[in-house]
């Protein structure tokens, strides 16, 4: 059938702080509007983020919907988004989804699980791209997506600075998040030759575009659609003080759902005004902490130098302490890659994907490489734990720093957010940023 366009919540504002009541009230009326748009409705797919969106809220947006449509008599299952990611372990489901019961999940296998909905054809895709690609790109989704009897899809998430998309979310959660190999490797590869500086923190971008054309042409193959897109960002600490929340804890400032696109734009429009910092003068030294529940691989990690890249000074450094680091990839094939080709400039990529077959057949890792160097304009050094060696860390093109000594000249667990001065080493002047996939950080002089 036909997707539906029709908003049915748009609140949101850059100093709202929505509490989580409000939340559970808004969203539980919205899933009645829904169904009755839809009726009748008797079995509903939920594709809700994995745990490296953790602070999404689409966790509790998740249990919301278990329970609400649970009391209706209407059965759910719950697809959890991986695309390329690994499938959250016991104790990141009942993290991410505490109390939503284990027996309703599936998983979804990015290499076999898929169904392809159609083609967009060569021609339009490298004129979306302005020629930075020439080639088809398959609309593909789980399988279970086509076959599993749903009358209802809702897709829970947050929209924040991308460096693949522009902003997360919306089509992305279906095309990528339970896309297939294909699908994904095209995807990615076309934002990263179009070139990540272009495509970062804005909401239309050739992939954008290419997902928008996926939805437009085959998405009468799929179930109605319900986005339920959020904002989030740290509390300021004066917010915090009011609120009785720690300093840097995360507000809800938006919360938009609705079938069709105009749900996005809005959220899109909000993330703009508060997850984009743009800075009036480059950072020469910028420290970022990655959360040992969340970052365990250079393939999530890197959102410290995606997210920073573009308000990085020339031969400035980017320190990232990174305790829990175990690999470079999500997956053994990609990490081979990793360790094989390291993290170089774009051209020297895109050479590589030329030469080695393999990595042509992996365009997502090849993408990847590129998103994760500094293109040799500052130097990259990890922090990491004892899970990964110094050797492993090097050998990638990244330096090497010893955590240890690090963390005894900045302790995350005061510093604030931006600006700060480092009393222990000569009143150097630094930037902090405690969690990279919360924002985009970028100089203003820059970013049009």
């Amino acid at each position: 059938m036909e997707q539906i366009n029709k908003t049915l919540l748009s609140k949101g504002s850059v100093d709202l702080d929505m509490p989580d009541t409000e939340t559970d009230a808004l969203f539980s009326d919205v899933l009645t509007q829904a169904c009755a748009e839809v009726k009748p409705v008797s079995s509903v797919l939920l594709i809700p983020p994995d745990i490296t969106r953790f602070h999404s809220r689409a966790g509790i947006l998740t249990g919301i919907a278990c329970r609400e449509l649970g009391r209706a008599g209407i059965a759910v299952t719950v697809l959890p988004a991986l695309g390329t990611h690994v499938p959250l372990n016991a104790a990141e489901r009942e993290r991410m989804f505490p109390g939503v019961a284990e027996q309703l999940f599936r998983v979804h296998d990015w290499r076999s699980d898929i169904a392809e909905l159609g083609r967009i054809e060569r021609e339009w895709v490298e004129n979306t791209t302005g020629g930075a690609v020439s080639y088809d790109w398959p609309v593909q989704v789980n399988k279970l997506l086509l076959q599993g009897g749903f009358d209802l899809i809702i897709s829970p998430g947050q929209v924040v600075p991308h460096e693949v998309i522009g902003m997360a979310n919306h089509s992305k959660n279906i095309f990528v998040g339970t896309g297939g190999k294909e699908a994904i490797d095209k995807s990615h590869f076309a934002g990263a030759a179009y070139g990540m500086e272009k495509i970062m923190g804005r909401a239309d971008t050739p992939v954008r575009a290419m997902f928008d054309e996926g939805m437009r042409r085959y998405g009468h193959k799929l179930p109605p659609v319900l986005f339920v897109q959020t904002v989030i960002s740290a509390r300021s600490e004066t917010e915090a003080a009011v609120s009785g929340k720690p300093r840097g804890s995360l507000a809800t400032r938006g919360l938009f759902c609705g079938f069709g696109r105009e749900c996005f734009e809005q959220a899109a429009a909000l993330s703009r005004l508060v997850n984009v910092d743009l800075l009036s003068e480059p950072i020469q030294k910028a420290v970022v902490y990655l959360e040992p529940e969340e970052f365990r691989s250079t393939w999530l990690g890197n959102k410290a130098v995606y997210r920073t890249r573009m308000a990085m000074a020339d031969d400035g450094e980017l320190i990232i302490i990174a305790p829990a680091l175990e690999r470079f990839g999500e997956d053994p094939s990609i990490d081979a890659l990793i360790r094989k080709h390291g993290y170089r400039p774009a051209e020297v990529i895109k050479e590589k994907v030329i030469s080695d077959p393999e990595l042509a057949n992996s365009l997502s890792a090849a993408a990847h490489l590129i998103h994760g160097s500094s293109e040799n304009r500052f130097t990259v050094r990890y922090c990491p734990g004892p899970g990964i060696s110094r050797r492993e860390i090097e050998s990638v093109g990244f330096e090497w720093g010893d955590i240890n000594e690090v963390m005894s000249c900045y302790d995350v667990t005061k510093l604030p957010t931006g600006w700060n001065t480092a009393s222990s080493n000569k009143n150097e002047r630094f930037f902090f940023v405690p969690n990279p996939a919360l924002g985009l950080w970028a100089l203003q002089k820059d970013f049009i």
